[in-house]
């Protein structure tokens, strides 16, 4: 990262604080509109992990026969589920939130990192409720729980931050190209299956281990699980370098987006 870089990430520090109301009343926004005129309301932030983990284990869990370290399946699939979906949704609706408020970006100036982040931050609702839902798991299937808890809103930091700095890019470019509006559910799948999701990183052959460290979100997943089932066996040195990767993405997507700021509201 060069001094530029620096400078420019604390100036966005900076203007996220100055104007943190504004983000807090786009975020609530976001989270009235997606369960407006619904039957379910917020449910739907525990049935699609919910459903999803069901499938999971009645799938891969009984009849593929796909290990899960001695965890119980459901606490398994749907402990990496819960940031998962965060994951995939922030992206997605970070990605798509200029496209999504153009009229209000040719209206009225106000730092555009605010659309992203007001969409990254409606969506930890969400996640807390599905992490909430775990807990009832973890209570039911009596699972030891040990100091590694503490690393939960530690991990959700890093997934956030994760999340929003590929949301940003994806959002830059998709005011310059359509194209990501298709591109992006496609990158997503084939995310879903490059991380340990449905399967431990365990099954991945040894040779082929480095290429989980390509992936950020493979270590980050792998101790989301281990924070709430300690038995999980991680790779603090694949974790670390997850965190660098992590936060280079984050620095250079935003950087990206304050680069093309400019010229949004021409391009939107």
């Amino acid at each position: 990262m060069n001094a530029n870089a620096t400078m420019a990430e604390r100036g966005t520090v900076r203007e996220l604080w100055a104007f943190r109301e504004l983000i807090y009343f786009l975020a609530w926004r976001d989270v009235k509109v997606r369960y407006k005129q619904t039957a379910f309301g917020v449910l739907w932030a525990v049935i699609q992990p919910l459903f999803t983990m069901v499938v999971f284990t009645v799938l891969f869990g009984q009849l593929a026969k796909i290990p899960t370290e001695g965890i119980p399946a459901p606490i398994f699939y749907f402990s990496a589920l819960v940031p998962w979906i965060y994951f995939s949704s922030t992206v997605t609706n970070v990605g798509m939130s200029l496209v999504a408020n153009g009229s209000l970006l040719t209206k009225i100036y106000f730092p555009r990192i605010i659309l992203p982040a007001a969409a990254a931050i409606s969506n930890l609702v969400d996640f807390l409720i599905g992490s909430v839902f775990l807990v009832g798991f973890i209570v039911y299937y009596e699972a030891p729980l040990g100091w590694s808890l503490l690393l939960w809103p530690i991990l959700v930091l890093l997934l956030t931050l994760l999340a929003l700095g590929l949301g940003a890019f994806f959002a830059a470019l998709n005011v310059k190209y359509r194209d990501v509006k298709y591109a992006l559910p496609f990158f997503l799948q084939l995310l879903l299956f490059a991380t340990p999701i449905i399967y431990p990183s365990s099954l991945i052959p040894e040779r082929f281990q480095w290429l989980m460290t390509l992936n950020p979100l493979s270590a980050l997943v792998e101790v989301f699980r281990h924070a709430v089932a300690p038995t999980q066996i991680v790779s603090w040195d694949a974790m670390a370098v997850s965190v660098v990767t992590i936060l280079v993405l984050f620095v250079a997507g935003v950087a990206y987006f304050r680069s093309t700021e400019k010229a949004m509201a021409d391009l939107v």
